[in-house]
């Protein structure tokens, strides 16, 4: 076989060709790496002429150590956290500095009374602030550091030519100047423009979201992060550390930090039940000191009634919840690493979704289309044509040859010899070659854009206006195109054959996915770095509409205006909502684009694999990384796919939102326990006076310190059950209604309250021979045993509002998991036997099993009516027209959701 002896390494193929029909798209890149596109002349205040106009020998070595005292290493800014500051901080927000006032306020009393009761008090009181608190601290270090991620990603090593002399030094040690050599599977170092050469290509996918290598030649700039893929070249370094194109990324990255949207939630919860406490509690405290009671014994009993009352263990119960929830979420292949956005991902009602890798296969295919131009010739003949283009006998250096040569029978080819071969040139924008068939009959092949093969044609005249109007029905469709021709012999008369055509095609499961989405009130929107007619393309296969807007609506802003705007959601809010898509964009692009729908009110989902995506999935709602995503991706992102595609976060979001509901339904049943805590001791306290039924008990009535201790470790120490509970997920985002959540909750509460009262009442009247207690034929009881009773009464009342707060019908209309059973069961008997056998003294006493079988009768028969009043509540409530009734996914249709995207074979 005869081979062209002019054997070309740079070769890039006509991957380019195509470059005139689709625009340019990254026109605007170039203004990265200066301070300002209106001071792109200077680089930190210093000429760049001066900077970049370096000799073929390099820099000097005290040069370049002068310009890294000047500019910096080459190196990302880093926002270092002190983990130990983090966890002392924790001791000292809102909630834990009020177990520290319980703590100091009980501990003194301890030492004024020399009591051992007290020491109990204080020991079981620290027992509960460590465990509040470090709960909050591990979920804190469970945060991925972007940061660290995106240094991470720059890569340690550089080649440099320094003093004529090159050799590999630490990249961070590079400076804006500096000669690099750039070669075949090495990353770009640092922001670079090529020097003279032969073009390399390199491949921008993790910057840029391109599918396909860039080619670069001469004064072309190649960006930190990219890496090349063929060829190897001289460059000049422009710009390093956080002033290059990655460095900006990085920025983003850092500038967003702010609470997630369920701290929000549960803060705003539990600022009102402290505020509603607060002032229950001080009413409390003014009463029983007005009647003189000890000032120590009403302070430690209201700080601690405080404590017991509002929700401490609110964030601890939900963190556990979420954790429980995150191991749902693995075995779906979605790896959790914030644990927040579990109810953020419940919620959202948006999903912006990058195009290349995760709404299509991030890979070039030769579409079967292939429109011919000459009468009888078949497809095969123009691919074979397209592969004679080439050196089909060497590994393929180029991705569409790579495709042409694995659509046709290479061994075939055997039978023809390469005379000559032309390299793609991009002054002709094509490739050519001369072959020998086995008769010997010479003719020429060449492959390249489609208006430069077109104008070489003999047949132009009549075919011209054809072409044309296929090649631009092709561009804005987005689908890349490349034209073949060959002679009828050795002549240059060429003959227009056809064109092949190429698209990145969106994954076989995307549309359905998709579909799922929206069913479960999830919009999806594309965002891609890509040219808004493939774009277009993409979305209009999907089934996603075709409203795809590019970059000239939304501006160019930096990171610190970005980080500052509070009016995107006002000045492009409305602008983004209604569009389907967006093409050509930046990071700032991306970040601008979901912060402008946050600011409307929506809850932001983002996915993306790039360092270009690492600043909007920071500022999403919820940040979600694709599988192969780079680590810079990964690292910004809360939740890290580890399958292929969005049918993964169709799975998760199901799966989230029963998370949601088994979180919504604790948090109702707390409210509901506070409320009744709260307003018994404030009812108890004022208007009861056991003195008036025995003149030896006090004036006023409480329990001991340790018995609310007791019911709150006990009351959320089990109740982290229902992290297992049997829940439905709802077809649409789940959100906080706080007021709904308070009207339900006080259904519940109340309810238990008025039973709680009526208890204390009828048993401080047990002395009474006439009462009806005792006409019930129940005994008389001491005051230490009244106090035992009501200890277990609140206790069953709470275990059994559960049951209340876990649906919306009635309890027994869906069955609890076993575990949640099983945990009723082991709290409902330690309290039963604690008060039978009460051995923490402070004047309780045990009751008898009599009595606490009374006091389980009594609260069964009360949960029935606090079960009719929620559904009654409920009801009005939805009557009103204050609540929907949303249907939810039963195990029948979720399977079949789960099952039809199973079906779907990806490739």
């Amino acid at each position: 076989m005869g081979r062209n002896g002019n054997d070309e390494d740079a070769d890039v193929g006509p991957s380019s060709t195509n470059a005139p029909l689709l625009g340019k798209g990254r026109e605007d890149s170039a203004a990265y790496g200066t301070e300002s596109v209106d001071d792109a002349r200077f680089y930190m205040g210093v000429e760049l002429s001066s900077l970049l106009n370096t000799g073929d020998e390099g820099l000097t070595e005290d040069e370049a150590a002068r310009r890294l005292e000047m500019f910096g290493p080459n190196e990302l800014k880093v926002k270092e956290d002190n983990m130990w500051l983090k966890l002392a901080l924790e001791f000292v927000q809102p909630m834990p500095m009020m177990i520290w006032a319980a703590i100091a306020i009980e501990s003194i009393e301890t030492y004024i009374h020399q009591s051992m009761d007290g020491l109990v008090d204080v020991i079981v009181l620290v027992v509960l602030q460590l465990l509040n608190v470090l709960v909050g601290f591990i979920e804190e270090m469970k945060a991925g550091d972007a940061i660290a991620a995106l240094r991470e990603s720059l890569k340690p090593e550089a080649t440099v030519k320094r003093e004529g002399r090159v050799y590999v030094i630490n990249a961070t040690k590079l400076v804006p100047g500096d000669i690099v050599v750039l070669g075949a599977g090495g990353a770009i170092p640092a922001d670079c423009t090529m020097r003279e050469g032969k073009p390399i290509q390199v491949d921008q996918s993790a910057l840029t979201g391109e599918s396909l290598p860039v080619a670069m030649f001469t004064g072309a700039e190649a960006k930190m992060g990219s890496t090349v893929t063929r060829g190897e070249i001289e460059a000049t370094v422009t710009a390093t550390g956080s002033h290059t194109f990655f460095g900006k990324t990085a920025d983003l990255v850092q500038g967003v930090d702010e609470l997630g949207h369920f701290e929000k939630v549960l803060r705003e919860i539990t600022y009102i039940l402290v505020a509603v406490g607060f002032l229950i509690c001080s009413i409390v405290f003014i009463y029983l000191l007005s009647i003189r009671v000890d000032f120590w014994e009403v302070l430690a009993f209201n700080v601690v009634l405080l404590v017991a009352s509002i929700p401490i263990a609110l964030r601890v119960v939900c963190t556990t919840t979420l954790a429980l929830g995150c191991h749902e979420l693995a075995a779906e292949k979605a790896i959790v690493a914030r644990l927040s956005s579990v109810e953020e991902l419940a919620g959202m009602t948006i999903l912006c979704s990058d195009k290349t890798g995760t709404l299509t296969l991030n890979k070039m295919v030769l579409q079967k289309d292939l429109p011919t131009f000459v009468q009888d010739i078949t497809r095969e003949e123009v691919l074979k044509c397209a592969a004679l283009a080439a050196k089909w006998w060497e590994p393929p250096k180029d991705a569409l040859d790579t495709l042409v040569l694995n659509a046709v029978n290479v061994s075939s080819l055997n039978d023809y010899e390469l005379v000559d071969h032309l390299p793609f040139d991009p002054s002709i924008k094509r490739t050519e070659s001369t072959i020998k068939d086995k008769r010997g009959n010479a003719f020429k092949v060449t492959k390249g854009a489609p208006h430069v093969v077109l104008e070489l044609s003999s047949n132009k005249g009549t075919i011209g206006k054809e072409v044309e109007k296929v090649v631009l029905e092709l561009a804005h469709r987005g689908i890349r195109s490349l034209a073949v021709a060959r002679t009828k012999g050795s002549s240059d008369e060429f003959e227009f054959l056809g064109i092949l055509t190429f698209l990145d095609p969106p994954r076989p499961d995307t549309k359905h996915t998709i579909d799922c989405a929206r069913d479960f009130g999830v919009s999806v929107k594309m965002i891609t770095g890509d040219h808004r007619a493939i774009a277009v393309e993409t979305c209009r296969t999907l089934g996603m509409g075709t409203n795809v807007l590019g970059t000239e609506k939304l501006p160019l802003m930096k990171a610190e205006e970005l980080e500052k705007a509070t009016t995107l959601g006002r000045d492009y809010g409305e602008l983004c909502r209604k569009a389907d898509g967006f093409a050509q964009v930046f990071p700032e692009h991306k970040y601008l684009i979901v912060e402008a729908l946050r600011q409307q009110g929506m809850l932001v989902g983002m996915t993306g694999d790039g360092v270009n995506d690492a600043p909007a999935l920071k500022r999403a709602d919820v940040g979600i990384a694709v599988q192969g995503a780079t680590s810079a991706a990964q690292a910004a992102a809360d939740i890290v796919l580890t399958a292929p595609g969005l049918s993964t976060i169709v799975t998760a979001i199901v799966t989230s939102r029963k998370i949601f509901q088994r979180m919504k339904n604790f948090v109702i049943y707390r409210v509901a326990c506070t409320e009744q805590l709260l307003f018994f001791f404030f009812i108890s306290c004022i208007f009861y006076h056991p003195s008036q039924y025995n003149a030896a008990w006090p004036a006023h009535f409480a329990i001991p310190v340790i018995a609310l201790v007791t019911i709150t470790i006990l009351n959320d120490g089990t109740i982290i059950s229902v992290a297992y509970d049997n829940v439905h997920a709802s077809m649409m985002p789940e959100k906080w209604d706080l007021n709904i959540l308070y009207i339900v909750s006080s259904a519940i509460g109340m309810t238990a309250l008025a039973s709680s009262v009526l208890m204390l009442s009828s048993a401080l009247q047990s002395g009474d021979p006439e009462s009806t207690w005792r006409q019930l034929g129940l005994p008389a009881m001491s005051y230490g045993e009244i106090q035992t009773l009501i200890y277990l009464k609140i206790s069953l009342s709470d275990y059994f509002s559960v049951f209340n707060s876990r649906t919306k019908g009635w309890f027994w209309s869906r069955a609890p998991s076993a575990i949640l059973v099983g945990a009723f069961i082991i709290a409902t008997g330690a309290s039963t036997l604690l008060a039978v056998y009460w051995p923490f003294g402070n004047g309780m006493q045990g009751i008898s099993w009599e009595l606490s079988g009374y006091c389980w009768l009594y609260v069964i028969a009360w949960a029935f009516i606090q079960d009719a009043g929620k559904v009654l509540t409920y009801m009005l409530l939805q009557w009103l027209g204050w609540i929907e009734n949303v249907k939810v996914i039963d195990e029948k249709k979720l399977k079949k959701y789960t099952e039809s995207l199973l079906d779907v074979e990806v490739e």
